[in-house]
């Protein structure tokens, strides 16, 4: 199987004119999906893409070439996918709102620094504000660089069985737990964190959702905290603005939402 996956990516590095000339409106088409949906607060990279691919795939004048490497499905989607990633700054920065499992990692190491991520930050720290969007700029010529001239170790990684890689990854992943904190007990945490991501993965759940939780549980609970202490204990303030009011409602639809309509779906196959 490594030496048909390296056989699958081998070819010329460089695009042909043909090639630019098929993928420059696909980019832009999935740069205008991608940007717009990853900078809604509950967008993300998956429906972009996926919706940069479908288009692509009924605007193409060769439909014979897709699910065999057509380059239109292929230049579409990844910029979809780049687009989204940058638009994910936009939640986070303005509303310290992270809709990735990327953005929440940021999102704690700006915690971690003391940053609280939201409009007073472009005023308090324009610095680190356009000095993270400057990045992104410089990562992509970065990449470029990178990835042309080692094109061929990168994809010699395929060839590594992957019970290999994932040992490789749990030995660096304890080794930066030890280093950071040694202890017992951050190991244990690990582990089971590990456990509990490789359960996640197998019954198909999402993981994006838990780190996000993890990262915003703590600062919900010291908001609720605080309401309940300035409101005496009395749980109705929650329910006093028509915002918060209106935001829970949302929350208890689409936490109640997939229940219900998997119960309807069940109803709708019996009747029939």
């Amino acid at each position: 199987h490594a030496e048909e996956k390296l056989e699958a990516v081998r070819g010329s590095l460089w695009m042909t004119r043909e090639d630019w000339r098929r993928s420059w409106m696909p980019w832009l088409r999935g740069t205008l999906f991608g940007f717009p949906i990853g900078a809604l607060p509950a967008g993300g990279a998956e429906i972009p893409t996926f919706l940069s691919y479908s288009t692509e795939r009924r605007l193409t004048k060769h439909p014979e070439e897709f699910g065999k490497g057509a380059i239109e499905g292929v230049a579409g989607p990844e910029a979809a996918n780049n687009a989204s990633a940058a638009g994910t700054l936009v939640p986070l920065l303005t509303l310290g709102l992270p809709t990735s499992a990327t953005a929440a990692m940021m999102l704690a190491g700006f915690q971690q620094y003391g940053l609280n991520p939201g409009p007073l930050l472009f005023a308090e720290r324009p610095d680190l504000v356009w000095g993270l969007i400057a990045s992104l700029f410089i990562a992509n010529g970065m990449l470029l660089v990178l990835n042309l001239p080692l094109v061929g170790l990168w994809v010699r990684l395929l060839a590594i069985p992957q019970p290999w890689l994932y040992a490789g990854i749990l030995v660096f992943a304890t080794m930066g737990t030890i280093a950071a904190k040694p202890s017992v007990v951050e190991l244990s945490m690990l582990a089971a964190f590990g456990v509990m991501g490789f359960l996640m993965r197998r019954f198909d759940f999402p993981i994006a959702p838990v780190v996000i939780g993890l990262i915003l549980g703590p600062i919900a609970e010291s908001q609720l905290r605080r309401a309940l202490a300035i409101s005496l204990g009395d749980p109705m303030v929650l329910l006093q603005s028509p915002m918060s009011a209106t935001l829970l409602g949302i929350a208890v639809i689409a936490l109640l939402a997939p229940f219900v309509l998997k119960g309807l779906g069940r109803f709708k196959a019996n009747e029939d």
